[in-house]
């Protein structure tokens, strides 16, 4: 997934040095939801992963 935002964010700053803003806009936009995509599960995965390691109490 950050691969797919870091390429988007590549994207959009090539469009937006040749002149095309509205290309530019839409992989600026696809990047930024990629990268909060990521964060959310970057996360997710932390909280679970630190869950499994720590094992059932009872």
């Amino acid at each position: 997934m950050l691969r797919w935002a870091i390429l988007f964010a590549i994207v959009a700053l090539i469009a937006g040095v040749l002149g095309f803003s509205g290309v530019g806009g839409m992989a600026a936009d696809i990047a930024r939801i990629c990268f909060v995509l990521f964060l959310v599960l970057f996360v997710v995965s932390l909280v679970m992963g630190r869950r499994a390691i720590d094992g059932p109490t009872i």
